[in-house]
């Protein structure tokens, strides 16, 4: 096996983790923070820790079903905790780690962009389909 330098070994290393390639894992992580619930559940956690009933109310539209898989697999990447306290009913709170707060500023962002940026996008898609409506089948 030949000799590899430093600087090759970190360039093979940079490239193992290339979002273009579709075997890269970061595509899955990728895939995880652009699904609209974890970004949602990943904003409404900034101010600090929240239960999940509040979390519930705070994301209208959001499944019961979907709220506990997001948490979950928001968990499992290492995103959200979640912290059980023995108390009468038990108490469950989420709250964001390190890379979740990390990760809050990108998502925040997008968030703020897109309800900055929505009256453009809907004119657009009015004048879109305006003129390709003799497109349709």
């Amino acid at each position: 096996m030949p000799t590899r330098t430093a600087a090759e070994r970190r360039a093979e290393a940079r490239a193992a983790y290339d979002a273009f390639m579709a075997e890269c894992p970061s595509r899955q992580l990728l895939e995880r923070i652009s699904d609209k619930w974890a970004t949602l559940i990943v904003t409404a956690l900034a101010d600090g820790p929240r239960r999940y009933a509040e979390l519930a109310r705070t994301i209208a539209g959001v499944s019961q079903k979907m709220l506990t898989q997001t948490l979950r697999a928001l968990e499992r990447d290492g995103l959200v905790t979640r912290t059980v306290t023995a108390s009468v009913p038990v108490r469950v709170d989420y709250e964001l780690t390190g890379i979740g707060r990390e990760l809050l500023v990108v998502l925040a962002a997008v968030k703020s962009w897109s309800e900055r940026h929505i009256e453009q996008v809907l004119d657009a898609r009015d004048a879109y389909d305006a003129a390709h409506a003799d497109d349709r089948p």
